[in-house]
């Protein structure tokens, strides 16, 4: 739990010692503390970005991210990378030699210091599924989520994301970086060649825009969240075709967006998938 002795290290933690008040009194203890630290992401010899971010799957960072950019569109199209923790500097090279970099960058809304191209270099296409989830195996992911992500759970400073099936973690990231968890999750899946589509991403963190962006890239129809969706949010989410729920908490979650992929038969649903109730 968070704020408690540290016991042991944990990748993407370290020990450190602090002060705590408590019952009156103060005592001397060590905790842990998430790790930040910035990584410069250079693709064929070009500046691309400096991230901050938790050195924990830094390479599938790197790949998720160049792929949720649309920087590439394939694992094949990356010829070498190579990340070194020690200078904080990871070296793409590309398959091809004719790599534009972005002209213009957007500042994101979330932690971690990050920009964004997505934009500029992806025409995206209004997410395609068939595939159906019940509220209440929504909120059991993302118990799940809680129960796996160690560094949340140990030291906190961090936030987690997963890719679920409708009813298991798949792939789960922690970063200080919310837009870094889904590219991390991107990566993990480019490098092990496991599907995105069809699939839920629940996330910590509130949902924004680019988060949402992103997960359009990945073609993933449902975007969970414990927190709050922002207005920008739910509008691409409708226009992109990705149902956006937040506030899943205990026993009761809010879908602001394409609700027909949420199971449940007390809600009166119209043709065009718009509520005719309240009742969810």
């Amino acid at each position: 739990m968070a704020g408690e002795a540290a016991a042991a290290d944990t990748p993407g933690q370290a020990k450190t010692p602090c002060w705590r008040y408590a019952h009156g009194e103060w005592t001397r203890i060590e905790v842990l503390a998430a790790e930040e630290f910035p990584l410069q992401i250079f693709v064929n010899g070009s500046e691309l970005v400096t991230t901050l971010c938790t050195p924990v799957k830094v390479n599938c960072l790197v790949a998720g991210f160049l792929y949720n950019e649309g920087i590439i569109n394939s694992l094949r199209e990356i010829a070498s990378m190579r990340v070194c923790l020690e200078d904080f500097v990871a070296d793409v090279r590309l398959a091809t030699a004719n790599f534009t970099p972005p002209t213009r960058r957007m500042l994101t809304s979330g932690c971690g210091g990050g920009a964004s191209f997505i934009e500029e270099r992806v025409n995206l296409k209004p997410v395609q599924t068939e595939a159906r989830f019940a509220p209440e195996k929504v909120l059991g992911l993302m118990r799940q989520l809680y129960q796996k992500a160690q560094i949340h759970q140990s030291g906190g400073g961090v936030h987690a994301s997963a890719l679920c099936d409708a009813e298991n973690v798949l792939v789960l990231s922690e970063d200080v970086g919310r837009h870094n968890t889904l590219d991390k999750i991107s990566g993990e899946c480019l490098l092990t060649n496991a599907p995105m589509t069809d699939r839920l991403l629940i996330t910590t963190g509130r949902i924004s825009s680019e988060m949402l962006l992103k997960a359009a890239r990945m073609e993933v129809p449902v975007v969970v969240s414990r927190g709050a969706a922002l207005t920008r949010t739910i509008a691409v989410g409708e226009k992109l075709g990705v149902t956006v729920i937040g506030y899943a908490r205990a026993d009761h979650l809010e879908v602001y967006s394409h609700p027909e992929r949420i199971i449940n038969h007390r809600l009166n649903m119209s043709p065009m998938g718009k509520e005719k109730t309240h009742a969810l």
